[in-house]
């Protein structure tokens, strides 16, 4: 059974329809939303401000979710793919939006709607990734815009995938 641990007041509030690895960490001021999975070794830890996950997030083996003490939160908005190993760290990812293995996103960064996040990119504190389009590199940087249907497409079906594969560890 994974490990939710309330802390400083504060609960995990965790939909009925999710997901949650046996190893996976859930710790205080954290919000997640239906039809979401938490895979194996991730963490989850709102010790020092909140994290809210919206509906149909996979947060891949090995991630970690965090924020700065009074100064940052972290946002994950709906149908939402963070890959094997990243780091959020208080940013906001909106809808859509892929961001790839062992990549880092830092303070106050905005992942737009349906932008890709190649895996081991860097998106530095206040960094704000346009909408559609692809980042890459440490740091990471802009690398092209992707037609936003072709990129909701991949965006949603690997969010689709996570809810299927979560269905069968149920």
């Amino acid at each position: 059974m994974a490990l939710i641990k309330s802390l400083r007041g504060f609960t995990p509030q965790i939909a009925e329809s999710v997901y949650l690895a046996e190893n996976a960490s859930i710790i205080g001021d954290v919000i997640i939303g239906d039809d979401s999975s938490i895979w194996f070794n991730t963490v989850l830890r709102g010790d020092v401000n909140s994290i809210r996950i919206g509906r149909r997030v996979n947060i891949q083996d090995g991630a970690v979710v965090h924020t700065l003490y009074e100064k940052s939160q972290t946002e994950i908005e709906d149908d939402v793919s963070i890959g094997h190993n990243a780091t959020i760290h208080g940013a906001k990812i909106c809808a859509g939006a892929l961001i790839g293995m062992n990549a880092v996103v830092l303070d106050h960064a905005v992942i737009g709607e349906g932008a890709i996040i190649a895996a081991g990119s860097v998106v530095l504190s206040g960094t704000v990734v346009e909408a559609g389009s692809i980042y890459a590199g440490a740091p990471a940087k802009f690398i092209k815009r992707v037609d936003p249907e072709q990129a909701k497409e991949i965006n949603q079906k690997i969010a689709k995938n996570y809810l299927m594969y979560s269905s069968w560890y149920k």
